[in-house]
């Protein structure tokens, strides 16, 4: 989720390319007789790896139990459900923005990119694409944004689990293409001893160098 209040006025600069403003709901409204589409992001904050959104459209005859926000269940819990939710979704898209996007655009922007390709991917048409967040990215549905979505709502909780499920699988990936930087203990956050392998290495092409404190690594060691 991206909180209104978190983006910084230079952020929404490009809005009107990658995203649209529109009144942010702080309850679900009425799914009756809707094929609704949940869309959710993973990884806006990390200084590495792509950023990654799902978006996931729940068989209304097939209940998974245990949908809640990702970032409240473990991951040994995130995975069962990421399958789960793949084999039993009506359908359901999991794509991504690259790290020179992000720094070419921007993280905002980035972000609802990653969210317009899952939407994308879906292989049915849903009524409405309801998102975690202030924002929705430019698709052509029906689009709500929902502040803590990800709790109030399966299908957008869903999509954070696929969303975060699918990052952290990537960073793994990339731990073992830079063995430096242990990314498949800190998946990328600026925990300390992430910060302190920029120090020692360097940052490696998997680095955000538009995120501040790789740049201000970056510029010590010049």
């Amino acid at each position: 989720m991206i909180p209104p209040e978190e983006i910084q006025p230079d952020l929404l600069a490009g809005i009107d390319h990658h995203a649209r403003r529109v009144k942010a709901l702080y309850r679900a409204p009425s799914a009756k007789g809707l094929l609704i589409c949940g869309v959710d992001e993973a990884g806006r904050g990390p200084l590495a790896g792509p950023v990654y959104a799902a978006a996931v459209v729940l068989h209304p005859k097939k209940r998974i139990r245990g949908l809640d926000d990702s970032k409240k269940l473990t991951a040994a819990v995130r995975e069962r459900l990421a399958v789960k939710i793949q084999t039993d979704a009506l359908a359901f898209g999991i794509a991504s923005a690259s790290v020179e996007e992000i720094d070419v655009m921007n993280i905002f922007n980035a972000s609802m990119l990653a969210m317009r390709r899952a939407v994308e991917k879906l292989l049915v048409t849903p009524d409405e694409v309801w998102v975690d967040g202030g924002f929705v990215p430019l698709v052509p549905y029906t689009a709500r944004a929902i502040i803590k979505g990800d709790a109030l709502v399966s299908a957008i909780s869903a999509a954070s689990i696929l969303a975060k499920s699918a990052r952290d699988r990537e960073l793994v990936s990339l731990s073992r293409t830079y063995p430096n930087y242990a990314f498949e203990q800190h998946k990328g956050y600026a925990t300390q001893l992430h910060l302190e392998m920029i120090r020692m290495h360097g940052a490696c092409p998997a680095h955000r160098r538009s995120f501040a404190p790789v740049k201000h690594i970056l510029g010590e060691l010049l």
